[in-house]
């Protein structure tokens, strides 16, 4: 916090700071009293009965303001800075970093690598803990912060050492002992990236036996293969994982799961979805995932796109769309994807299209050509193979892409390619659909653009 406080970026219409005529523009100096250092404070000062506000108006003006308000009720009020803070920028040196594999000449900020537990708890970002210092544990433990999503990678410190290339990573798992201690209530999330003959085999085995003596704090670990792009000159070498290697890590996966489930009612660990790819072995049941708790991780995002399509498909012949039956929906669309989901989409493609056979629906797998082609999630093309590879190709009258190629509010991909441009070169008009089921259908059946 500097002197000029907290500057507010926007007020909730209708909220108490609304109704307190707080406005954007305005700088939060203090709540009851007291400097607020950061989001954590803010968040926890907040949810008292009883507060008073002292806020800095544009001219100088300084308004202390009191409030009554129900126990955790929000005041309305986002700031220009979410963290209220500098945000923390990684320590490390990882192995695996997929930041230290991305091209030169993209936006400055794809190259910021963040390490933040208050990101953690508020987005939900995994962090190695090594830059956490005990003050703050101490604060996550006083005001309760949970959950904390925690990159653990290895419980061999001195492996994690290694990999994190930095010699306080493996001190630094000591903090999840005081996180993890009786009576704390700090439930925690973890993740393995896994790295072929590094922490793999006896010591992925290693590594979640002590993640499982975590419980009940720690609620669940997901294992993730390590990103390759073919920008990794002078990195440490790596191997993809193979067909064998996957059926190796699904089967410890498995033990775990079982022993978890017996023991707890729950899975625990999971694999993310490549491994069932790569392995060639079937997606699990939605009961396998403990209601998608890693969803964000890409554990489960296949199965819950393909139960929620089949049931939306089912509701969609029975009752139509929009009240009109799939019968009578007639037109020709596009859609892309990466590889990994591609043969899935071909699948819920012919599915819908057997159901309203005047439709027509083209699916086109892209190749990341851009990061290499081991890249093979939807969320990492970019516009420039989009446009390369579709060109010259059977795309009707529009193009459907998900939500996932585009940065977040934004309407540019990772190379900084606009929708619009893709619409311009490709001469086809682009709909981006969120990730649901019936999204799935409505942006390949909707009226808009004369389709019906």
């Amino acid at each position: 916090m500097d002197n000029k406080g907290h500057l507010i970026k926007k007020v909730e219409p209708g909220s108490i700071a609304d109704e307190l005529e707080i406005a954007a523009g305005d700088y939060l100096l203090a709540i009851n009293g007291q400097p607020i250092e950061d989001i954590f404070d803010y968040q926890y000062m907040v949810q008292d009965e009883e507060l008073t506000l002292l806020v800095r108006k544009p001219d100088g003006e300084e308004w202390e303001l009191d409030i009554e308000k129900y126990f955790d009720e929000d005041l309305g009020i986002e700031f220009d800075n979410g963290l209220m803070d500098d945000y923390r920028s990684c320590c490390n040196k990882c192995i695996f970093c997929f930041i230290d594999q991305m091209p030169p000449g993209m936006r400055e900020t794809l190259y910021f690598k963040d390490d933040d537990a208050r990101l953690s708890f508020l987005q939900g970002n995994y962090v190695t803990l090594t830059n956490m210092s005990d003050k703050d544990i101490d604060r996550i433990l006083k005001y309760h912060l949970s959950p904390i999503n925690v990159s653990f990678q290895t419980t061999n410190p001195e492996l994690r050492c290694k990999m994190l290339n930095n010699r306080f990573a493996g001190e630094a798992l000591k903090k999840v002992d005081r996180l993890c201690e009786p009576g704390t209530g700090i439930e925690l999330n973890g993740q393995i990236v896994l790295c072929k003959g590094v922490n793999d085999g006896e010591e992925l085995h290693r590594s979640l036996t002590d993640l499982y003596n975590y419980r009940p704090n720690l609620k669940s670990v997901s294992v993730v293969p390590v990103g390759l792009s073919k920008y990794r000159d002078g990195l440490f070498p790596l191997e993809p994982f193979e067909k064998d290697d996957a059926v190796a890590v699904i089967k410890e996966i498995n033990y775990w799961q079982e022993k978890s489930f017996e023991e707890y009612g729950d899975h625990f660990v999971h694999a993310s979805d490549e491994w069932y790819m790569i392995a060639q072995l079937p997606i699990p049941p939605a009961q396998a995932y403990d209601d998608y708790g890693q969803l964000e991780n890409g554990v489960g995002m296949v199965r819950l796109l393909l139960d929620e399509f089949d049931e939306a498909l089912r509701d969609a012949i029975e009752n139509g769309v929009d009240g009109i039956p799939l019968s009578e929906y007639k037109g020709e669309v596009s859609t892309a994807s990466g590889r990994l989901i591609y043969p899935f989409i071909c699948e819920m493609a012919r599915k819908l299209t057997e159901a309203a056979p005047g439709l027509t629906v083209h699916v086109h797998e892209i190749i990341n050509n851009f990061f290499g082609e081991r890249i093979t999630v939807t969320g990492l093309l970019t516009g420039q193979d989009i446009i390369a590879q579709l060109k010259g190709q059977k795309l009707g009258d529009a193009l459907i892409l998900p939500q996932n190629v585009l940065r977040a509010g934004e309407d540019y991909l990772l190379d900084d390619v606009r929708v619009s441009d893709i619409e311009s070169e490709l001469g086809v008009k682009v709909r981006i659909i969120k990730s649901g089921g019936m999204d799935f259908i409505r942006g390949l059946i909707t009226k808009q653009d004369g389709i019906l």
